[in-house]
C-alpha cells in the first residue's frame, strides 16, 4: 500500500513538472503563436529598461535603444516617464530603434511645437489679424477678469505624430498586451499622486506623461488631470519592479540643478523649482538599484529640456554613453539565434485598412462642429486614411477655437469602425482678447506711438457668428466694429459663404508736400468714418471675396499751413481750408494671403485688390463738387527662400478717377514704401511702386523666429490722372534693416535713403 502511495505521488509530481515546462514553453500573452521561447530565455533574468524625463533631453533615450539593440539585449518590460514614456512607449509599440530614430530625425520641432497651425492653413479672417497684433499673445476676457491659456506651448502637432505612430496598438487595451509589455507615470495634479498609466489609449497616456506644467496644458484621462510624472516619478525603478523586472538598465537624463545667474528672472525660479523636485525623487529611486542593475547617465553637458532641434546630438550622446557601458551588460546578451526570437515576438502589427462607418465629434460644449461636417475630407464610408485625418485635425485646429484636436479610431460593440474627433474647447474663451503695439522714431525728429487692443467673441450662434472689435490709441487713433456670420451656401471646390457689417472710425495727421523735394507745405488731420455691408465667399484657406455696399464720411483739415499751400488752395487762414465730402457706391475686394508669416516671411504670396464705384457728395458747408468716382487699388508680393536667403518683391498701384479732394487720396514714403522719403511725402490721385528685397537669416534668438538682416530697393511715384501713369522721372529708395519677429511683434533697426532727403537712422516696433 505504501508503495501504491509513493508510485501515485511520484506520478502527480511528473504530470505537474511536465504540465510547467509545457506552460513555459507556450508563447506568452502578446506573442505570436510559433514562436518559441529557448532554454538560454528560460533561464535569463527579466529585463526592465527604465527611461527618464527630461525633454529634449530624453531623445538620448534613442541612441540607448539602438545600442541595445546591436548588442543583441532584450528589453522585456518598460517604465517611462514624461519623454522616457514617449521614446520608451512607442518602442513597446513594436517600433525599432531605428525606427524611432528615422521619425525624431524628421520631425520639424519648431512645426510641432507651434502654439497654432501653419498661418497659409488659416482663415483668411483669421490671417489679417496678423498684421495688426501678434497671434502669440491671447488672454480670455469674461466676467470674471482676463485668463491666460493653460500652457504656453501647443501639444497638437505632437499628439497627431504619437496618434500616427501608435495606430498598429489603437485596439490594445491592456499595455500588458503591448509587444513590449509598458507603463508610463503621470501626476494627478489634484492629489500630487503619482499615476501608473497601464491600460487605455496608448498616444493619450504617452501625451498625459509629458504635460510639463505651464508649457503643455494637462490632460485629462478617466476624471483626473494629468501633469508630468516627472513632478513624483522621473524614473520609474518601483514601476519596473512592479512589472516583473529582475534585472534593470536605468537611463537617467534628468535636468541638472542651474546656477544663480539663472534665478534672476520668474522663469528662471518657476524651472529650478520643477527640477528641484524632480531631482529630489530621482535620488529615491536611484538608491533603490542593486548592484546587478546598470546605470546610464549620458552626458549632456551644456544641452537643456527645450534644444529640440539638437535631436541628431542627443541621440548620439545617448549612443557614447551606452557603448561606454557594454561591458557591464555582457552577461545580458543572447546569440544570434536565440535574439532573433526574442525580435520575432515583438513584430509591430500592421495597421489594418478600416472602412469607417461613422465620423462624428465629441469634446466642445461650445461650437458646432457637426454643422461644418464638409469641411472634413475624411467622410463616412471611406476606407481610413490617416493623411486625411491629419489634415481634417489641422482644419479643425485652424479655427482657433480649440485647446486641443485629436482623432481616435473606435469600435463599437457590434464590432462597427469609426473615427472620432476629440476637440477641447479653449477654457480661456470664447472672448478673447489681443494687444500690439506701434512705436516709431528716427533721427529727423519724427515719431509715432500706438497701443492696439482686438477683441473677439467665437460663436455667437450656432453658425459660428463672430464680433470683432479694435480700438487703436495713440498718433492714429481708430475703432471698428464688425460681425460676421457664415452662410450654409456651399459651391464647388471649398467655397463657403458668409455675411458682414462693420463700422470703422479712424484718424490719422498727414505731413502734406506740394513738391516731395521741397519743404512741407501742411499737416492735415484726414478722418474716415466707413460703413460697410458685404456679402462673400471664402475660397478654402487661400483668401476671400467680397461684394457689398460702401459709405464713407472723408474730411481733410490742416492744422499746420505754409503760405504757399494757402496760395495755391485760395485761403488766408489753414482753418478755411476744411474739406469734407461723402463717398457711397459699391465695391468689390479680393485678398489672397499665403505667406507663411505676416512679418518676415520665408515662403508664399500675397494678393490684395479693391474696386470702389459710386459718387462723391459734398457734405456740410463744403463748396467742392459732386460726380462720380472710382478708385482702384492693388498690391501683391511673392517670396521665396534658398536656404537663409530670402528673396522678395512687391508691388502697389492706387488709381483714382472722377471728383478728387484737394488733399490726395494716396501717397507714399515710409519704411520700404519708398524708403527715405516720409511718410506721404510723395502723395497723388495715382501712385505706383515696385520693392525688391533680400534677407538674410541669421541666428536664433530666444522668444523670437530668429535675427535677420535685409535690405531693399524700392522705385516708384506719385501722378495726379491715370494717363500720366509711369511718365517722368521716379525716385527711389533704399533700406538697410536689422530685425526680429518677436512675440510682441516686430523689431526693426534700419537705415533708409533717398537721393533727395538724404540717409535716417530709424528704429520701430510694430507694423512699418
Amino acid at each position: 500500500m505504501q508503495a501504491i502511495r509513493i508510485l501515485s505521488f511520484r506520478a502527480t509530481r511528473t504530470v505537474l513538472l511536465s504540465l510547467c515546462c509545457l506552460a513555459a514553453l507556450m508563447p506568452a500573452r502578446g506573442q505570436e503563436a510559433g514562436s518559441k521561447v529557448t532554454v538560454a530565455e528560460l533561464k535569463r533574468p527579466r529585463i526592465g529598461l527604465v527611461l527618464s524625463g527630461g525633454g529634449a533631453r530624453g531623445l538620448a533615450h534613442v541612441g540607448v535603444l539602438k545600442v541595445l539593440e546591436r548588442e543583441r539585449i532584450p528589453v522585456d518590460v518598460i517604465a517611462g516617464t514624461s519623454m522616457g514614456a514617449i521614446v520608451g512607449g512607442l518602442y513597446a509599440s513594436g517600433m525599432s530603434a531605428v525606427d524611432v530614430e528615422a521619425e525624431v530625425r524628421k520631425l520639424d520641432w519648431d512645426n510641432v511645437f507651434a502654439s497654432r497651425v501653419d498661418r497659409r492653413e488659416l482663415s483668411q479672417r483669421r490671417k489679417e489679424q496678423d498684421f495688426e497684433v501678434s497671434p502669440l499673445l491671447e488672454v480670455g476676457v469674461g466676467a470674471d477678469g482676463l485668463k491666460a491659456p493653460v500652457g504656453s506651448v501647443s501639444s497638437r502637432g505632437l499628439e497627431s505624430h504619437l496618434r500616427r505612430l501608435t495606430l498598429s496598438a489603437r485596439h490594445i487595451k491592456s499595455f500588458d498586451d503591448l509587444p513590449t509589455p509598458f507603463r508610463a507615470v503621470a501626476t494627478d495634479m489634484e492629489t500630487g499622486q503619482a499615476v501608473t498609466l497601464k491600460d487605455g489609449d496608448l498616444a493619450t497616456a504617452l501625451r498625459s506623461s509629458m504635460s510639463v506644467p505651464g508649457v503643455f496644458a494637462p490632460v485629462e484621462v478617466n476624471g483626473r488631470i494629468l501633469g508630468d510624472g516627472g513632478l513624483v516619478n522621473n524614473t520609474p525603478v518601483d514601476v519596473a519592479r512592479q512589472l516583473g523586472a529582475e534585472r534593470l538598465i536605468v537611463v537617467n537624463i534628468g535636468t541638472p540643478l542651474a546656477r544663480r545667474d539663472t534665478l534672476s528672472s520668474l522663469t528662471g525660479v518657476t524651472a529650478q523649482m520643477i527640477n528641484i523636485l524632480t531631482e529630489q525623487n530621482v535620488r529615491q529611486s536611484l538608491a533603490a538599484l542593486t548592484p546587478q542593475d546598470v546605470l546610464i547617465a549620458p552626458t549632456l553637458e551644456g544641452m537643456t529640456a527645450a534644444d529640440f532641434n539638437r535631436a541628431p546630438e542627443f541621440m548620439n550622446q545617448g549612443e557614447l554613453q551606452a557603448e561606454a557601458m557594454v561591458l557591464r551588460m555582457q552577461d545580458l546578451k543572447l546569440s544570434e539565434a536565440d535574439y532573433a526570437q526574442w525580435k520575432a515576438r515583438r513584430v509591430k502589427r500592421q495597421a489594418q485598412a478600416v472602412p469607417l462607418t461613422f465620423v462624428r465629434f465629441e469634446g466642445s460644449q461650445l461650437t458646432h462642429p457637426d454643422e461644418r461636417s464638409d469641411i472634413l475630407l475624411t467622410q463616412p464610408g471611406q476606407v481610413f486614411d490617416v493623411a486625411k485625418a491629419e489634415r481634417d485635425v489641422t482644419v479643425l485646429a485652424a479655427s482657433g477655437d480649440y485647446q486641443g484636436t485629436d482623432y481616435r479610431l473606435v469600435r463599437t460593440p457590434d464590432g462597427q469602425e469609426g473615427l472620432v474627433f476629440a476637440l477641447k474647447d479653449k477654457t480661456w474663451g470664447p472672448d478673447y482678447l489681443q494687444m500690439g503695439l506701434d512705436f516709431s522714431a528716427d533721427n529727423r525728429g519724427r515719431s509715432a506711438f500706438n497701443l492696439k487692443l482686438v477683441h473677439n467673441r467665437h460663436w455667437l450662434d450656432k453658425s459660428g457668428t463672430e464680433w470683432r472689435n479694435f480700438l487703436r490709441l495713440g498718433t492714429a487713433p481708430a475703432l471698428g466694429t464688425e460681425l460676421y456670420r457664415p452662410t450654409n451656401w456651399r459651391l464647388p471646390d471649398g467655397l463657403s459663404g458668409f455675411m458682414s457689417g462693420s463700422l470703422l472710425t479712424q484718424r490719422r495727421s498727414l505731413a502734406y508736400y506740394i513738391d516731395p523735394d521741397g519743404e512741407q507745405d501742411a499737416q492735415v488731420e484726414r478722418s474716415l468714418t466707413s460703413y460697410n455691408l458685404d456679402v462673400g465667399a471664402n475660397w478654402r484657406e487661400l483668401g476671400e471675396w467680397r461684394l457689398g455696399l460702401v459709405d464713407e464720411a472723408w474730411r481733410d483739415a490742416p492744422t499746420l499751413a505754409s503760405a504757399n499751400y494757402m496760395a495755391s488752395r485760395g485761403t488766408t487762414m489753414a482753418s478755411e481750408g476744411v474739406d469734407r465730402w461723402r463717398e457711397r457706391g459699391w465695391r468689390i475686394k479680393m485678398v489672397f494671403d499665403q505667406l507663411d508669416h505676416a512679418f518676415f516671411p520665408t515662403h508664399g504670396w500675397r494678393l490684395e485688390g479693391n474696386w470702389m464705384q459710386g459718387r462723391s457728395l459734398r457734405r456740410g458747408d463744403s463748396t467742392r463738387p459732386e460726380g462720380r468716382v472710382r478708385h482702384l487699388e492693388l498690391q501683391g508680393q511673392r517670396v521665396q527662400t534658398w536656404g537663409a536667403h530670402t528673396f522678395n518683391v512687391f508691388g502697389r498701384l492706387g488709381m483714382s478717377d472722377g471728383v478728387s479732394p484737394d488733399i490726395p487720396r494716396y501717397g507714399l514714403g515710409g519704411f520700404q514704401m519708398l524708403s527715405g522719403y516720409g511718410p506721404f511725402q510723395v502723395s497723388g490721385q495715382q501712385i505706383a511702386m515696385l520693392r525688391l528685397g533680400y534677407q538674410l537669416r541669421l541666428t536664433d534668438m530666444a522668444l523670437t523666429r530668429g535675427l535677420f538682416l535685409g535690405s531693399s530697393f524700392e522705385v516708384g511715384n506719385a501722378w495726379e490722372r491715370p494717363e500720366e501713369i509711369g511718365r517722368g522721372k521716379k525716385r527711389t529708395g533704399l533700406s538697410l534693416y536689422l530685425g526680429a519677429d518677436t512675440a510682441f511683434g516686430p523689431v526693426y533697426g534700419a537705415i533708409v535713403h533717398s537721393p533727395v532727403v538724404g540717409p535716417t537712422l530709424m528704429l520701430f516696433v510694430g507694423r512699418p
